[in-house]
């Protein structure tokens, strides 16, 4: 059955402006970014689909265009919708973060982060710039890859928290492999960049690791 064919308070999008947004379900908010369905399936069936085969909103968000366009019925427009989707909920993320004037607890910042790192399929390492005030300033991804004390040049870290004019930072940087917890590696070029940055009076915050939807702070753990 078409979902047009549906009672009107099982139709997704009449549901949203029911009841709000906050009562669909992650296939039925997928659904309505999909709009239309495949021939035999309605848009929640393929919104279902690809929610279950692709491991929930992570796995799906994380798609690349090849992968994407390989599922039955989408294409380019659904994954243009999608990605736009995505990133308006980054941006707002920083624009309420920006809004409330300056950072007050860990939890927002943890929140934004793993908006930012969490569709990473390599190694990302970013920095997030403060003022004195502890407002943001910008948000940095600035070395790819394996992350590892070799990788990490303490120098470019200095360089751009001086161009930015940034009294404090926020490190930040992903694990693929899906454990959140620091390794020794990360523990040793965390304290080189505490060093580093100390010399030009630049305080460090924390420092943030994503893996997956887990989310690992180096001030909570007791490391800073």
């Amino acid at each position: 059955m078409n979902i047009s064919q549906w009672p009107l308070q099982e139709r997704p999008r009449e549901k949203l402006l029911q009841m709000g947004a906050e009562k669909l379900s992650d296939a039925e908010l997928l659904a309505i970014l999909l709009r239309h369905g495949v021939k035999g399936k309605s848009a929640l069936d393929v919104a279902r689909e690809i929610y279950q085969t692709n491991g929930g909103l992570i796995g799906l968000f994380a798609l690349d265009y090849q992968q994407f366009s390989k599922i039955h019925g989408l294409g380019l427009a659904k994954f243009a919708q999608l990605k736009a989707a995505q990133e308006l909920s980054r941006r707002y993320l920083q624009e309420d973060l920006k809004r409330q004037g300056k950072i007050t607890n860990i939890a927002d910042v943890k929140i934004y982060i793993l908006s930012q790192l969490k569709d990473c399929a390599q190694e990302v390492f970013a920095v997030l710039f403060l003022d004195n005030r502890h407002r943001i300033i910008c948000f940095e991804k600035i070395f790819y890859g394996t992350i590892h004390g070799a990788s990490i040049y303490p120098r470019e870290i200095v360089k751009r928290a001086l161009y930015h004019n940034a009294a404090a930072v926020i490190f930040a940087h992903n694990h693929p492999s899906g454990i959140s917890e620091p390794s020794d590696a990360d523990r040793s070029i965390t304290e080189r960049l505490v060093d580093a940055l100390s010399l030009v009076e630049v305080r460090v915050l924390d420092h943030v690791i994503v893996a997956s939807s887990d989310v690992c702070s180096f001030l909570e753990k007791g490391f800073l």
